[in-house]
């Protein structure tokens, strides 16, 4: 059972940053369909460990995120599980849109000229957040698009399924450490849309039991029980003097 804390709607071409604590849920849901949110994830205690997706998809043998996956770090442990999932296929190779390429697709805009209407890019919202941590452009590692389904050729060419967008549809984290979360919902770098898309998301932060012995995030392939292991290694560290 979970209890709701907080929701909203976030427009589209905005960023956000919050931090999420161990056990709770984060729900996102593409209002009109076609919607992407970029995330990326930090440990908050120590800003050096960020979420790792070569880690994510070798562990669990997949090119795809959606429900029974975990998010791994880059030091083994699970930042959070995918625990709902009705889009069912997520990128975590494809990255952001820059300055250069939103420009390039949908033109130069600019706040000074178009105000809450210039078209931002994942990228530079990324780097913003990312700022009010004390991290920079280094330390941005590959990041996940939330309802961006990215599909590969014969040749090898990637492409975005824009036909796999739907109206509603929505996938829920269960964080299992704390976590630092930056999001944009900027358009995906292979979105082919001829205008800037717009499309908004609706957020939930909800409040919800921790993973039980036969979670089957836990369950769904080996190296999560390992990395499930590591969490509470950790966690029996660094929060025996009362932290979360």
């Amino acid at each position: 059972m979970t209890t709701l804390i907080s929701s909203d709607t976030l427009p589209a071409g905005k960023h956000w940053s919050l931090v999420m604590w161990r056990n709770n849920r984060l729900k996102l849901t593409d209002l009109e369909g076609g919607a992407n949110v970029g995330m990326l994830f930090f440990n908050p205690l120590n800003l050096l460990e960020r979420y790792n997706a070569p880690d994510t998809l070798k562990c669990q043998h997949t090119f795809k995120l959606t429900s029974g996956h975990c998010l791994y770090s880059d030091m083994g442990r699970i930042v959070c599980s995918i625990v709902a999932d009705s889009f069912g296929w997520h990128d975590t190779v494809c990255g952001n849109t820059t300055k250069a390429s939103t420009a390039r697709k949908w033109g130069e805009t600019s706040y000074q000229a178009n105000r809450n209407d210039w078209q931002q890019n994942g990228h530079d919202s990324f780097l913003v957040e990312a700022a009010k941590y004390g991290l920079g452009r280094r330390d941005l590692p590959a990041n996940v698009n939330w309802f961006s389904k990215v599909v590969v050729a014969d040749d090898g060419t990637l492409s975005l399924d824009q036909s796999a967008a739907k109206a509603g549809a929505s996938v829920e984290l269960r964080f299992e450490m704390d976590t630092l979360v930056l999001l944009h919902t900027c358009p995906h770098p292979l979105n082919a849309s001829p205008s800037y898309p717009r499309k908004p998301v609706r957020y939930e932060i909800l409040e919800g039991p921790p993973a039980a012995k036969d979670d089957p995030n836990r369950l769904s392939a080996p190296e999560n029980l390992r990395g499930f292991e590591n969490n509470r290694i950790y966690q029996a560290g660094c929060c025996a003097g009362g932290h979360r």
